[in-house]
């Protein structure tokens, strides 16, 4: 586990819920309550994948994944890198384009319950990274977009 917070993730950890966060480590456990001494509820074995906060109480964050699942973090779990994931509604891979929009060139694919690094989202679309393969997705692709505040 981190020793500690990048000055980026301490500044992260103080923002005001609703925002978005990924996990931060290789191992995270998602408990009942914010402490230690509460049981886990899941193991995420999944780094970067996003979650949303909800709520802090002192050092952990109340977060929610993207089936909807709700538990606590310890904030040195979590990152301020905004990250996606493409969901599996339809079962096949989604286009990723070299444009924002439906009718532009499209430079990759990117399978179901892929995550990647979001910049740049606006009008229905989102740049969407996935170690260096860069496109623009469409939000009805992805979770992890949606304005919080």
């Amino acid at each position: 586990m981190a020793a500690g917070l990048s000055l980026s993730d301490a500044a992260a950890a103080q923002q005001q819920p609703p925002y978005w966060a990924s996990v931060d480590e290789p191992e995270a456990r998602m408990r009942t309550g914010p402490s230690t001494e509460y049981p886990t509820m899941w193991i995420y074995k999944r780094e970067k994948l996003p979650v949303k906060v909800l709520a802090r109480y002192k050092s952990w964050r109340k977060v929610e994944d993207h089936e909807g699942t709700q538990g606590w973090m310890h904030a040195r779990l979590l990152s301020a890198s905004r990250t996606g994931l493409v969901l599996a509604t339809s079962g096949k891979p989604v286009a990723m384009r070299a444009l924002p929009n439906d009718g532009a060139k499209i430079v990759w694919m990117a399978e179901p319950d892929v995550v990647g690094s979001l910049t740049q989202c606006e009008k229905g679309w989102c740049l969407f990274d996935v170690t260096g393969r860069r496109g623009y997705i469409s939000t009805d692709d992805v979770w992890g977009d949606e304005p919080l505040k």
